[in-house]
């Protein structure tokens, strides 16, 4: 199993990440409402989109329903506290951390 940590700020931000040999196009933002969040959207490398809006929570593959995409691995966030508790506006990138992982 590999991990890769894609590193983040707890800011919303435009990047481009090389996950598996692949590039992806990322983009996070935070929803400040009820039931919000950090979300995080994925382009390819020309900027088309693939998936878009998925909500950064623990504990599961967030990309596990998107397989059909072609992902060759999966987005897991985990908070350095409390592994299950959802990312906040201050701590993503710190407390709060997205890994790439693939078998």
């Amino acid at each position: 199993m590999n991990i890769y940590e894609i590193p983040l700020t707890p800011d919303p931000q435009r990047f481009t990440v090389t996950l598996s040999g692949i590039d992806y196009r990322m983009a996070v933002q935070y929803r400040d409402a009820v039931n919000g969040g950090w979300v995080l959207d994925i382009a390819d490398a020309n900027d088309v989109p693939m998936v878009n809006g998925i909500p950064l929570v623990t504990g599961v593959n967030l990309l596990e329903q998107y397989r059909y995409l072609g992902f060759t691995g999966g987005l897991w966030v985990q908070t350095t506290d409390e592994p299950d508790a959802v990312p906040t506006f201050e701590n993503l990138g710190v407390g709060a951390h997205v890994y790439w992982v693939t078998n």
